[in-house]
């Protein structure tokens, strides 16, 4: 019997003896308590987590945001636009394409529009009659049928795109940098256009699948024709093809808009224009994710840094709770979750600071605001892996300091 009691007494003694186990809430508990001793030091290791996550959030919700922007521009204006331009002919000359080209092309099964435009040369566009002939800074004339809009998606800002009357007399339509220009924000204004006056009818909308009439000055065909030295020759035909038949219209194009030289006509699809930009701007989101990412590696430095700093300071404490029974992995648990906090400080406002950068920049641009989840996640998840790392050496080092060493240091 006192055998038995003598054992029941050392195990009540080893239980009492044996550390309390460190709880989820007891760890980010001690943890926290670290951070708030030291305000600004954190804030300031936060901050540098913060600006590479930031950098991140915005390069990818930009570039999403962009992104979103492009295709709903492209299903709004199809990507079953193609365009017929003119090549060179045998001789390394510009070739031109037929007057009768347009309606060839409007002719074909698969296509549900055909129109045109045609650059006049040495025609420019001024404000005024003062303005030397040299300094059009570039504003070309283009003669224009009146179904263009429709074939090409043209809209308009202010006023109203040509018609059958005003199509014979000398008005114009300007395209939206034109009007910009110009400095022409309203129409039934008069502008100077090869030595005469023309009134602006209408100011379109700017126009991605067809920048080139951003930058032109529209005029009727006939007016063109009567008043601008215009020889009837398109430079330009637009035409809409059916959306399942693309590829087939683009191969049979050259052939029907030209077929006795298909050799000298150039046949594009403006929306694979859009696509290659859209390639580029990937590649450029690459390059400045990495910039981030160095930025998030400084960051992790600065935070490892503080924490070596922090174990340096509070020796003491290590070596009071060590000495009051603290092992050494409650020690390395409670800096590695103080580390953790202090990276995830970081990426939350960093994950803040990106969104509304954002939103600011898409705001700007009359873009929709996309910041996608996993790019949300992804930085959470990114923080906590560098503030795991950058904690993992000061937390080791704190486990192994001695209590009688820590207990002794100044």
């Amino acid at each position: 019997m006192r055998h038995k009691n003598t054992a029941n007494r050392a195990g009540r003694a080893n239980h009492t003896d044996a550390p309390a186990r460190l709880g989820p809430a007891d760890a980010l508990r001690v943890g926290a308590a670290g951070l708030r001793t030291r305000p600004l030091r954190v804030f300031l290791s936060a901050l540098g987590i913060a600006i590479g996550i930031a950098a991140m959030i915005g390069v990818v919700g930009i570039s999403t945001s962009s992104r979103a922007e492009l295709q709903a521009t492209l299903d709004r204006l199809g990507t079953n636009l193609l365009t017929v331009g003119p090549g060179k002919d045998f001789f390394g000359e510009d070739a031109k394409l037929p007057k009768e080209s347009v309606g060839m092309v409007g002719r074909m099964p698969d296509v549900e529009s055909a129109s045109a435009t045609a650059e006049l040369d040495d025609v420019h566009a001024y404000r005024n009659d003062r303005i030397p002939e040299g300094e059009s800074g570039g504003i070309g004339v283009r003669a224009a049928r009146l179904d263009l809009p429709r074939t090409a998606g043209l809209t308009m800002a202010a006023g109203t795109w040509l018609n059958a009357g005003t199509a014979r007399y000398p008005a114009v339509v300007l395209g939206a940098e034109t009007a910009q220009r110009l400095g022409v924000a309203t129409p039934n204004v008069q502008v100077w256009l090869g030595s005469q006056w023309f009134t602006v009818v209408g100011i379109m909308n700017p126009n991605r699948l067809a920048p080139e009439l951003d930058s032109a000055a529209l005029v009727g065909w006939d007016a063109a024709a009567s008043r601008l030295g215009f020889d009837g020759h398109p430079t330009t035909v637009y035409t809409r093809a059916r959306k399942d038949a693309v590829e087939k219209v683009q191969g049979l194009l050259a052939a029907t808009a030209n077929p006795q030289a298909p050799n000298e006509v150039q046949v594009s699809r403006p929306s694979d224009a859009l696509a290659a930009q859209d390639a580029t701007d990937r590649a450029f989101t690459g390059l400045l994710l990495g910039l981030g990412g160095v930025a998030l590696l400084v960051g992790g430095v600065g935070v490892a840094n503080t924490m070596v700093i922090s174990v340096l300071e509070r020796r003491a404490e290590i070596g009071l709770r060590r000495s009051l029974g603290a092992t050494r992995g409650q020690i390395r648990l409670q800096f590695l979750t103080e580390s953790q906090l202090l990276a995830a400080l970081g990426g939350v406002g960093g994950v803040a600071l990106g969104i509304a950068v954002t939103a600011i920049f898409a705001v700007t641009q009359d873009w929709p605001t996309v910041v996608p989840a996993w790019a949300m996640a992804g930085g959470i998840l990114a923080t906590l892996l560098i503030g795991g790392v950058a904690g993992l050496y000061p937390a080791i080092r704190a486990a192994r300091l001695p209590p009688t060493e820590a207990l002794a240091a100044p």
